[in-house]
């Protein structure tokens, strides 16, 4: 079969947000808004599932206060996106986000499998460009956590992958030591 190349329709994120206002997509639909496109997002694996919560908790005693920890929540990064990442840490406490999402997070993970392309590139460069200062990837594939830093445009100049028996540090909680084990299944 041959592909068709043809212009795409870009959605803002006011659009995107009217359209679920509006119960355009299903409940069962899991999709995000990433760069202007509308992403479905794969279903979640059992696997996915467990380092989901592995992470959550992590984060939770690492960011005990002045920070709440989202899971699987939008964060309305900028005029094209709005992507819904599996766990985001944002300045303040729940009820600060009442009456609109958070614009910006000291740290965005994402666990990968089936989302590994999608999640070091177009996710990368969407929380790069937008200035989120640490994002990580709990690799599911390769049994790794892959740490980025140091924002520049849509890049990070800084990746480290971690494995087993090593630990990190998150940037706005320097003290608190998390072990790479603690964040795998």
């Amino acid at each position: 079969m041959t592909a068709i190349l043809a212009p795409v329709h870009r959605w803002t994120r006011q659009q995107y947000e009217d359209m679920a206002l509006h119960d355009i997509f299903q409940p069962e639909e899991r999709v995000e808004l990433i760069d202007g496109v509308i992403v479905d997002m794969s279903p979640q694996k059992s696997f996915h599932a467990v380092a989901t919560r592995l992470v959550e908790e992590a984060l939770r005693a690492a960011f005990p206060s002045g920070h709440d920890v989202r899971v699987q929540m939008p964060l309305a990064l900028d005029d094209t996106s709005e992507p819904e990442p599996d766990v985001a840490v944002v300045p303040g406490k729940a009820r600060d986000y009442t009456l609109a999402h958070p614009t910006t997070a000291v740290l965005v993970v994402e666990v990968a499998d089936a989302s590994l392309a999608l999640d070091r590139k177009t996710k990368h460069a969407a929380y790069a460009r937008n200035g989120i200062a640490e994002y990580w990837v709990v690799n599911l594939q390769d049994h790794c956590l892959e740490v980025c830093r140091d924002p520049q445009g849509n890049q990070y100049q800084s990746r480290t992958v971690l494995r087993h028996g090593e630990t990190v540090a998150p940037l706005a909680s320097p003290e608190r030591i998390i072990a790479v084990a603690d964040l795998l299944p």
